[in-house]
């Protein structure tokens, strides 16, 4: 049972991994994005993860992995994450992003609220453990709620 959440949550939470658009590459790490509105989750992984189903709310998942050897999947690793997040409005999204475990596997979910047709820029900074330069990179989301 433990196994299935685990997987959910990775199928759930992370885009596919062949998916160019919901990740950044730099160099020696992968960061995996995914934005979408907290009504979407199941009620019991909202439950597990405190986070209020709400289509007025929004949720970034990421995820920090370090490439491995040819033939190995990337290793989740510990980041310092900022994000700075704004609508079209110049309204800024106030973003606090938690680090979650699941086995092996660390995501750093953040919740906001939204309205209908938001578009939403995201700049994110992620340091990873060990490393001296934060990758930044930005990204745009349009949120539907009605």
């Amino acid at each position: 049972m433990q196994l299935k959440k685990y997987c959910l949550l990775f199928l759930f939470l992370m885009p596919a991994i062949g998916e160019a658009d919901n990740a950044y590459d730099f160099g020696d790490y992968i960061v995996y994005y995914n934005a979408f509105t907290a009504n979407t989750l199941p009620p019991t992984m909202a439950t597990a993860y405190g986070i209020l189903r709400s289509k007025y709310k929004g949720v970034l998942n990421l995820s920090v992995q370090k490439k491995q050897n040819p033939g190995q999947l990337p290793q989740p690793v510990n980041a310092s994450v900022s994000i700075n997040a704004k609508n079209l409005a110049g309204q800024l999204k106030t973003l606090e992003p938690r680090r979650v475990t699941e086995g092996k596997a660390i995501y750093y979910l953040s919740e906001f609220a939204l309205s209908n047709k938001e578009m939403v820029t995201f700049n994110i900074s992620i340091k990873p453990d060990g490393v001296v330069k934060p990758f930044t990179f930005s990204f745009k989301r349009q949120f539907y709620i009605d």
